[in-house]
């Protein structure tokens, strides 16, 4: 048996001891049942023993014999090894999916806006984004590169500072017509505001009583207003004028640029403990397709910063 007949008998013989089904396993290896159950009796004749039971009258689903169950494990593992070995092959190359992570405030407010502008220049590197919250294993979950929102420290992660960022009030131009003219923090004793719950504020994250109290302001009542655990919410939430919130600088630029949101009390100056950085494997630093996506991150962020 050759080489390569060899490894196509191994699939069906895998194929179809999981699914106990000559049939199931074509599907899924997109062939005909016949040819699948030839692959299986070719490995048979060249092993010189049976690989399921047959004969038995009235069964209707395959049953791998204890020497093929014994020997399962060990191909399901050399499978997935071959797949692992691929996947390296692959990321010698620009060509192919890069897997990004990003929180989904981020992708929607600052990475999409901008990505066009990445394939343009890699049009030959797909991106995948996966949108989270939560942290991700990178390993585990197949992601080449990130940007976290924290204070630059992940275990088994690389990162690299991408954007420092500056925290200040901001509301609609609408909203600020019909509530008239607000010249000092003060002023917003008895107005709505819009909690950013997104973040742990014990990450050093700012809230609303940690503004006030740095603007010196104790007639407002920090506790009340609506809570959203969403930055991109929080910003559509002032747009739309439902209140007064806190913005993150690198999420409301655009918002700021194009006039959706207008910048209050600007003397109150605030850079958070927090910044963006770029994460990924340290043994994953120098392949193409990351190192393209990294610079090009870092080109936008000096963009975006520029006045």
């Amino acid at each position: 048996m050759k080489g390569p007949v060899h490894l196509n008998a191994l699939r069906a013989f895998e194929a179809s001891a999981r699914h106990q089904s000559f049939s199931s396993a074509a599907a899924e290896l997109n062939v005909t049942p016949a040819a699948v159950g030839q692959l299986v009796r070719s490995l048979e004749e060249w092993l010189g023993t049976p690989l399921f039971h047959r004969g038995t009258s009235g069964r209707s689903r395959l049953i791998p014999t204890e020497t093929a169950e014994r020997a399962l494990p060990d191909i399901r593992a050399g499978f997935d090894r071959l797949s692992l070995g691929l996947d390296r092959l692959r990321e010698g190359s620009r060509n192919g999916v890069l897997t990004v992570t990003v929180s989904p405030s981020f992708a929607g407010k600052w990475l999409m806006p901008r990505i066009e502008r990445f394939h343009e220049m890699w049009p030959e590197t797909d991106v995948r984004l996966d949108t989270n919250l939560k942290l991700v294993d990178f390993s585990a979950q197949g992601i080449d590169i990130g940007v976290r929102y924290g204070r630059g420290s992940w275990p088994g992660l690389v990162a690299e500072k991408l954007m420092d960022e500056q925290v200040y009030v901001v509301c609609s131009p609408a909203w600020l017509a019909k509530n008239g003219k607000l010249r000092t923090p003060t002023d917003l004793a008895g107005k709505a505001l819009i909690h950013d719950l997104s973040v742990d504020t014990r990450l050093g994250f700012a809230s609303w009583s940690d503004w006030l109290k740095r603007a010196g302001v104790e007639n407002v009542d920090a506790r009340r207003g609506m809570r959203i655990n969403n930055s991109a919410a929080v910003l559509q939430a002032v747009v739309d004028g439902h209140g007064v919130a806190l913005a993150r600088s690198v999420l409301a630029r655009d918002d700021l640029t194009a006039g959706r949101l207008v910048q209050l009390f600007p003397k109150v100056k605030w850079t958070s403990e927090l910044a963006y950085y770029i994460v990924y494997r340290g043994e994953c630093a120098s392949l193409p397709k990351l190192v393209a996506f990294r610079e090009w991150l870092f080109q936008e962020a000096a963009s975006a910063s520029a006045p």
